[in-house]
């Protein structure tokens, strides 16, 4: 059973720091490209970053280039978002997720994977 486990989510102030982090099981984690979304309450889900598998290149929204940083541990299966400078426009539950077997390349739609977390709530007060 496929399974990705988000945690690191909590509520900060603005200009603040937290660190999400995804573990994932039950199917390859090293070769394939992984993402970050998030959701904001009556909002769609949107993109924040992408890896690719050896972690050599990132890509990120443009609201959050500067600020947040993803990056992989292949021999922990562990994906993390390094986020920063923290604003209140930032709280949304953010998620963790993983291309379909097979398919290896970064995207930036969310179409593109087919493994999600179950989400980790992220909270900035002005």
């Amino acid at each position: 059973q496929v399974q990705l486990v988000e945690s690191g989510g909590g509520s900060v102030q603005a200009g603040g720091s937290l660190r999400l982090s995804c573990v994932v099981s039950g199917r390859p984690f090293s070769g394939y490209a992984m993402g970050w979304f998030r959701q904001a309450p009556g909002m769609e889900r949107v993109f924040v970053g992408a890896i690719t598998w050896a972690g050599g290149t990132t890509y990120y929204a443009d609201s959050v280039k500067g600020r947040f940083t993803i990056s992989r541990d292949n021999a922990k299966n562990q994906l993390y978002l390094q986020m920063n400078s923290l604003k209140p426009e930032d709280t949304a539950v953010y998620y963790c997720a993983a291309p379909p077997l097979g398919a290896r390349r970064a995207t930036m739609e969310a179409s593109g994977y087919d493994y999600w977390g179950q989400g980790t709530q992220v909270t900035v007060s002005s």
